[in-house]
């Protein structure tokens, strides 16, 4: 997956619950950047976002 030289602007996921055990996402054109709020410092991990989309589909059912 290419790297972005863009600086990621990441948002609390909706998906995230309130006792502090937060995802972020950013968006990068074509792909979702993921990584855990509590430790930021250890960078994200990048999926395709039909694959991001994908996981959250089955998160609903």
């Amino acid at each position: 997956m290419p790297e972005t030289t863009h600086p990621l602007n990441f948002r609390k996921s909706s998906y995230s619950g309130s006792q502090g055990n937060c995802v972020e996402v950013a968006d990068i054109p074509g792909t979702s950047a993921i990584r855990d709020t509590k430790r930021r410092t250890d960078g994200h991990l990048p999926f395709p976002t039909d694959e991001w989309a994908a996981f959250l589909t089955t998160l609903t059912r």
